[in-house]
């Protein structure tokens, strides 16, 4: 299981580190991808991390990170200069094989965390 926290309200210019946590130790080749989902539109992939690779959405490229620490299995996502078009529920997922040019494609996720609502005003 994969629990995603760290949401809340900001203003926007200002950041937020989300967390996504899983229950119990994987192997850190399994791919974790952040997503996010804004009312009305479709999810969409914003981040994925795995053993060597890094990706980020063209949207957030330069001011998103995503991190991991295998000891506490958890994988993180700084968000700064947020801006109001980044309000979403953003969810965690998890992959265990992907062709990393899918990585923002849902459907190679099997498994999802609950989803942290973040919201930038303006």
């Amino acid at each position: 299981q994969l629990q995603a926290s760290g949401g809340g309200l900001v203003q926007a210019g200002g950041s937020l580190r989300l967390s996504c946590t899983a229950s119990r130790r994987t192997s850190s080749n399994n791919g974790i991808g952040w997503f996010r989902q804004a009312p009305g539109k479709e999810r969409e992939g914003v981040s994925y991390i795995n053993v060597s690779r890094k990706f980020y959405a063209a949207s957030v490229k330069d001011r998103f990170t995503i991190s991991r620490d295998n000891a506490k299995n958890t994988v993180y996502l700084q968000m700064n200069s947020l801006k109001p078009e980044d309000t979403a529920v953003y969810y965690c997922a998890r992959s265990s094989r992907l062709i990393l040019s899918q990585w923002r494609a849902p459907p190679n996720y099997a498994i999802w965390g609950q989803g942290t609502q973040v919201t930038v005003s303006s």
